[in-house]
C-alpha cells in the first residue's frame, strides 16, 4: 500500500532534514509550504505573509498531483500545529487509499531555524499544538 508520511514539528525541528534523509536521495517527493517562499535559482527564503494561503494551497495541490499518480510514498514536510493545516491530507490520503503516517519531529539536537522565526512566535505555536496519542 501507498503511504503519505506528514512531518510535523514547530521551527527548527528538523523536520526537512528528516524528510531528506527518507526520500533515499530524492526518490520520493517531499513537499512544505516552504517551497513557495524559497527561490529555486539562488535557494534564498523570503516568507511573505500575505502570501501564506497561496503556499498551503501549493502544497496542497503538489501532493494531491502525487498521490492521483500513484507515487508509492509521498512526503510533507510541515509544522502542523492547527488542525485546518493537516485535515486536508487526511482527506487526500483517505480519497486515494494512502496509509498515512503522522511523524512528530522533536528539536532534541537543539537546533535553530533556518528562517530566523522569533523564539516568542515558536513558543505561540508551541503553545497551539497538539498531540493526538490514542
Amino acid at each position: 500500500m501507498n503511504s503519505l508520511i506528514l512531518l510535523r514539528g514547530l521551527p527548527g525541528s528538523g523536520k526537512s532534514s528528516l524528510a531528506n534523509v527518507l526520500c533515499e536521495d530524492g526518490k520520493y517527493p517531499i513537499f512544505s509550504i516552504d517551497d513557495f517562499f524559497t527561490n529555486t535559482e539562488t535557494s534564498v527564503y523570503k516568507f511573505e505573509f500575505d502570501k501564506n494561503h497561496l503556499a498551503y494551497k501549493q502544497c496542497e495541490e503538489e501532493t494531491k498531483n502525487q498521490l492521483s499518480k500513484n507515487c508509492e510514498k509521498v512526503f510533507v514536510a510541515n509544522t502542523f500545529t492547527i488542525g485546518w493545516e493537516i485535515e486536508p491530507y487526511f482527506k487526500m490520503a483517505r480519497k486515494y487509499k494512502y496509509k498515512l503516517f503522522v511523524v512528530t519531529v522533536e528539536n532534541y539536537h537543539s537546533n535553530k531555524n533556518i528562517h530566523h522565526i522569533q523564539q516568542e512566535q515558536i513558543e505561540k505555536m508551541a503553545l497551539k499544538y497538539k498531540i493526538k496519542l490514542f
